[in-house]
Order: C-alpha cells, then structure tokens, then sequence
C-alpha cells in the first residue's frame, strides 16, 4: 500500500514538475544562445543600439 502512494505522488507531483523545470532551462538556454547569435550578426546596427535602449530611464 505504501508502495503505490509513492507511485502516484511520484506521477502526479515529481514528473511533471520535473517536465516543466528541463522545459524552463531549455528555453533560457535556447534564449542565451539566440540572443547572443544576433548580437554578433547585428553589430554595429542601428537597430542593435535601439534594441538595447532603455524607455524607461529619465531623460535630463
């Protein structure tokens, strides 16, 4: 009996815990590598510069 609660929180809490936290690390990872691959091609652009600008900070 005890054998099979184990089981069934093991399925029902562990696994897809465990399914969303390697979906979170794949996409940051994903994220990192993408974002520093446009970086690179898009160096010296306008649009870089723009990109990385920020909105929010008070202008003098």
């Amino acid at each position: 009996m005890g054998g099979t609660i184990v089981i069934i929180v093991v399925l029902t809490v562990i696994v897809p815990v465990s399914i969303i936290m390697s979906g979170l690390v794949a996409s940051g990872v994903l994220g990192f590598i993408l974002k520093r691959d446009a970086d690179l091609i898009h160096e010296g652009s306008e649009l870089l510069a723009l990109s990385q600008k920020d909105f929010y900070a008070e202008v003098d």
